[in-house]
């Protein structure tokens, strides 16, 4: 019973928070690799339909 009123530990948020943040930043650098690597293979195709 006196768990319940114990106060929270703010420990393990600050590492769900951080397990978030990293989530996220890994989403966001795979999708902008992604993108370039589209970006740049249709640029070299463009460049051979010119040629």
């Amino acid at each position: 019973m006196a768990d319940k009123n114990s106060p929270k530990k703010h420990g393990k948020s600050g590492t769900t928070r951080d397990d978030r943040l990293k989530a996220a930043l890994k989403a966001n650098m795979a999708r902008r690799k992604a993108q370039a690597k589209a970006r740049a293979t249709r640029d070299d195709n463009a460049g051979k339909d010119e040629g």
